[in-house]
């Protein structure tokens, strides 16, 4: 039988695939290093299991020890995926900006995941790299593999992907094109390409906002490449030219392989192949250019691939777009944003907060926390109406026991229409962002927003 030991030796041997539609009217032959087909779904798997494996022959990570790491998301997923393999706790410390469905993706492999603010200074203690450094300097048997320190992230790619390249293209390769984050994938592979043909050219794709081609640090939306310093793991005398894409450039092109090339890719694989695309005007047909694709695009649903998103950071045209936090923040302050009950709490305390506050209904959390993970559930009136009446000594009852499914969630920054979609099938909707619940949204909200939005319009 063909059988893996463990997930893990699924990593690696990623394919090239031809880039055929985006590529029309350029001369070179363009292939893709499609990393999404690794087991976590990006070029990040290959590191994770590695910085495990040394810290745990040099004794640094024992068994039964925590993993802590601020991450982008992907390189968490790799890591996620070897600590539940191995057996280790992990902690994942994210900035704001990253999509909601890379913190669920974390959660769902059993980690805990930490946001911090983007826009503050890497030496603030509110920084998701210092955060991270706390937390590992806290916990006992804590090990933070420090992606951007660890010098098995370019020895890994020196070791694995640098060699796949090579052996895919029978040494064909002229040029190598890949997105710069920690540095260490363009080090690792541009050092082990180098070393095979000394005159492959090592193109690095950075986005504006980011000290690589010379900003001065500021936000940007692309996740995963640009930095606000300069990681141990790159080496900048590896790259031979630079292209310095904006986030419209990135998420526009990324659409544009996804729907030409039926590749699912997220906004950092856009700007890598928006740099292969300016470097492939400058030569000609005898030139065979790979471009590393580092993650899928699944992960990125509720933004780039959201015309809505798009819209509202004037990426795409189109009429203005109303959020959904446009509509909580026009709510009457009558009500706190938020009122939950305790899945431990009786259904006649539940009954009495309903009452007191006015409310037909409302989510249900497992502890006291506006943390997404901990509702697990809803209460409406009509169904404890209909279950008491039926059984008064249901009123003694755990709410857990009795309550409905959780209300679904839409994001702060999706349009309206969303939350009309979800409206449509439920009653309410609990507005969240970065993982935290800001409030409820009710079909009367939703319809008074819109009534007086209307009026104003006149």
């Amino acid at each position: 039988m063909k059988v893996l030991e463990t997930f893990l030796d699924a990593m690696g041997n990623t394919p090239l695939v031809r880039l055929r539609s985006i590529t029309r009217g350029l001369r070179p032959t363009i292939l893709a290093k499609v990393e999404m087909l690794n087991p976590g779904g990006s070029v990040k798997d290959r590191i994770g299991i590695r910085m495990i494996e040394a810290a745990e022959r040099d004794g640094t990570l024992r068994p039964g020890g925590t993993i802590v790491e601020p991450t982008s998301g992907n390189t968490g997923h790799g890591l996620a995926i070897a600590a539940a393999v191995r057996g280790y706790r992990c902690i994942f410390v994210m900035p704001d900006k990253m999509s909601q469905e890379k913190i669920s993706l974390l959660r769902a492999y059993g980690a805990e995941v930490i946001i911090t603010p983007t826009a503050v200074p890497r030496e603030s203690p509110e920084s998701y790299y210092s955060v991270a450094s706390r937390l590992a300097d806290e916990i006992p048997g804590a090990f933070q593999p420090n992606q951007y320190f660890n010098q098995e992230n370019p020895a890994t790619h020196f070791d694995t992907t640098g060699p796949e390249i090579w052996e895919q293209t029978d040494g064909r390769i002229d040029i190598f094109v890949a997105g710069v984050g920690t540095g260490g994938t363009i080090t690792g592979v541009g050092r082990y390409l180098k070393a095979q043909r000394s005159d492959i050219v090592i193109v690095g794709a950075d986005t504006e906002g980011s000290v690589y081609t010379g900003d001065e640090p500021r936000p940007y939306l692309t996740e995963g490449i640009g930095e606000d310093f300069m990681p141990e793991t790159f080496d900048p005398d590896i790259v031979d030219r630079w292209v310095r894409v904006a986030d419209r450039e990135a998420f526009l092109t990324a659409r544009a392989v996804t729907r030409q090339e039926g590749i699912l890719v997220g906004g950092s694989c856009g700007s890598a192949v928006y740099a292969a695309l300016e470097v492939a005007r400058d030569y000609g047909d005898d030139t065979t250019i790979v471009v590393l694709l580092p993650d899928t695009g699944r992960n990125y649903l509720s933004k780039l691939y959201s015309d809505g998103w798009m819209r509202q950071y004037g990426f795409l045209e189109g009429p203005e777009v109303v959020t959904v936090e446009q509509v909580l923040s026009a709510k009457g302050a009558e009500l706190p944003p938020l009122i939950t009950v305790n899945a431990h709490d009786k259904v006649r305390q539940a009954v009495d907060v309903l009452q007191a506050s006015s409310i037909s209904q409302a989510p249900v959390v497992r502890e006291e926390s506006a943390d997404v993970t901990q509702f697990v559930g809803s209460i409406r009136d009509r169904e404890l109406l209909e279950r008491v009446f039926r059984d008064p000594d249901a009123l003694q009852a755990d709410v857990a026991e009795v309550m409905a499914p959780p209300i679904p969630f839409v994001e702060w920054d999706q349009p309206i229409e969303i939350a009309f979609a979800q409206l449509e099938q439920a009653p309410a909707v609990l507005v969240a962002k970065a993982g935290q619940v800001l409030g409820v949204l009710t079909r009367s909200d939703l319809l008074d927003f819109i009534a007086h939005r209307r009026q104003t319009e006149r």
